[in-house]
C-alpha cells in the first residue's frame, strides 16, 4: 500500500467513524427527555376561555397554545394533548376533515386522543386533564 492510499484510507475511517454515529442516531429521541422550550414548563396548570376562543365553540374546533392543543371532541367533550410530535419535536396540528393530528415535518399521524396511526413517532403524544367549568377550560399539566 503506498503512501496516498493509506492517508485515503485514514480520512475516509476517521470520517467515518465521527459522522456515522451522529446520521444513526439524529431521527431519535430520548424517552426521558425534557419538555422543549416553549412548553408549558414548571406551570401546574392554566384556562383557556371558550368566548376569547371561538374555534373551540364547535365540534372538531381547535387551538394550540403553550405547546397544548386543544381539541372539541364535541357534545361537550374536549381533548388536551402535547402539541409537540414525539419523532422530531415539531408542531402537530389537528386534521378536522380526517379527524386526526399531523405531524407536517415526518408524516406521523395521531388519533384525536393521542395515540399513534401512522409513525414515524415512536409513542403517543402527551395527554393532559381537561375540565370545563362553564365557558372556562382548565388544563392541568
Amino acid at each position: 500500500m503506498n503512501r496516498r492510499n493509506l492517508i485515503h484510507q485514514i480520512v475516509i475511517g476517521g470520517v467515518t467513524f465521527f459522522v456515522l454515529p451522529q446520521v444513526l442516531t439524529s431521527c431519535s429521541k430520548d424517552e426521558d427527555e425534557p419538555d422543549p422550550p416553549g412548553s408549558p414548563g414548571g406551570a401546574t396548570n392554566f384556562t383557556v376561555d371558550l368566548n376569547a376562543n371561538p374555534s373551540l365553540k364547535n365540534a372538531g374546533g381547535s387551538l394550540i397554545t403553550r405547546s397544548i392543543i386543544i381539541i372539541n371532541l364535541g357534545e361537550g367533550n374536549f381533548t388536551a394533548l402535547s402539541s409537540v410530535c414525539t419523532h422530531e419535536g415539531c408542531e402537530v396540528g389537528f386534521d378536522q376533515s380526517a379527524n386526526n393530528i399531523k405531524c407536517p415535518c415526518h408524516g406521523s399521524v395521531y388519533t384525536n386522543t393521542g395515540a399513534v396511526i401512522n409513525g414515524p413517532a415512536p409513542r403517543a403524544l402527551r395527554s393532559y386533564s381537561i375540565t370545563q367549568a362553564g365557558d372556562i377550560l382548565t388544563i392541568t399539566l
